[in-house]
């Protein structure tokens, strides 16, 4: 990595948690929704092997809230998501790309239900309040559309379960994938569900009181000394062997739902009123790129981002990481339709690459 310096002012935000953060010796950071979000504690093989043993706490406050709240709430969420989130119960949360008019990817967060006119956008990287602000305004909307202060904090690994029904109580155990519960911490209530942005298990506790910040990070890494936890982040490594996409390095608005895999959150046939499925029920099948994985047996970090092929554009590679879990280089690349209909291999840089579909599979790593 090289070494370069950050410069924090307003504009990057810290949170809640950042002083506990600094305090543990953070190397490095991103911006992500115009804050600070931590990348790397000791280094990005250790804080891998760490997350999938013991279990790690996050500061993930950079996963902002978009807040929808009014009597055309339900409205406005539906308009920009096209899968159907009609039957979505209090305090559930579903996975729910974002779409504009074109078909084209804005954002892929988790929508949450607090109420039918209360709802939470959990965004990735990119401006929703704006878009959604400008959606309610031209529409006339009964809505009011902002970002409240709420900071999310995960807890994730193998013993997030343990260490979080420690704070909360053993209800915890009973809660559901994306469903969640209002718990009380110091006398207020947080609301507490079963996600995160890894494939190990755990929760993200969504603190909407900052004064609370540093005393929930605290308890947390006292309750858990003896399951060795520590701060961790989103890890790359994990992320490419769990086929977690990445919005702005893997996909962006030039990007379809059915290019990158998430046909199954898209609810084609539903009579549903949603700002992007008139385009949506064109593109179906029509799709001409698709987001692929790429295993080398080779560690070697691959320098070029357009893959050519005799000097024919064949595809954009667009993450990557070393597994010394199963002691292969890991891509993810968006791939022309017409390469891959005829190959099932792609050489780069002189180093031949497997081409396979996304998620990765055990079997095809462990080969």
């Amino acid at each position: 990595m090289n070494d370069k310096i950050l410069s924090v002012s307003r504009r990057t935000r810290s949170t809640p948690f950042t002083s506990r953060v600094e305090a543990a010796g953070v190397k490095a950071y991103t911006i992500y929704n115009h804050m600070l979000l931590p990348t790397e504690f000791v280094n990005f093989e250790d804080d891998y092997w760490h997350l999938c043993e013991h279990v790690q706490v996050w500061d993930v406050s950079a996963e902002r809230q978009v807040e929808i709240k009014g009597p055309d709430a339900m409205r406005l969420v539906q308009l920009m998501t096209p899968r159907d989130i009609s039957k979505t119960e209090d305090l559930q949360g579903k996975y729910a790309p974002l779409c504009n008019e074109y078909g084209g990817i804005i954002n892929d967060p988790i929508v949450i239900r607090h109420a039918a006119d209360r709802w939470w956008v959990s965004i990735a990287d990119s401006d929703v309040k704006l878009w959604a602000q400008g959606l309610a305004t031209g529409l006339k909307l009964d809505v009011d559309v902002f970002e409240p202060d709420v900071f999310p904090l995960a807890v994730q690994g193998p013993k997030a379960e343990e260490l979080v029904a420690r704070l909360f109580g053993k209800s915890v155990r009973g809660i559901r994938f994306f469903r969640g519960e209002m718990l009380d911490f110091e006398g207020h209530p947080l609301y507490v569900a079963r996600s995160g942005w890894s494939k190990q298990g755990g929760f993200e506790i969504y603190l909407d009181k900052p004064e609370l910040g540093e005393a929930l990070w605290d308890k947390l890494i006292k309750l858990g000394e003896d399951l060795n936890v520590r701060p961790g982040c989103p890890n790359a490594i994990e992320r490419l062997e769990s086929g977690l996409i990445s919005l702005g390095n893997d996909i962006d608005d030039s990007n379809n739902p059915f290019e990158c895999g998430l046909d199954q959150y898209i609810d084609l046939d539903n009579d549903i009123e949603s700002l992007s499925l008139p385009a949506l029920r064109q593109l179906a099948g029509q799709q001409k790129r698709q987001l692929t994985g790429l295993i080398f047996d080779q560690k070697k970090t691959i320098q070029q981002s357009n893959l050519r092929v005799e000097g024919q554009f064949v595809g954009e590679l667009t993450s990557q990481a070393w597994s010394p879990r199963y002691r292969k280089q890991l891509a993810f690349a968006m791939m022309n339709r017409d390469y891959l209909d005829s190959n099932s291999s792609i050489e780069i840089e002189g180093v031949l690459g497997q081409i396979t579909e996304l998620p990765f599979s055990v079997e095809v790593l462990s080969a």
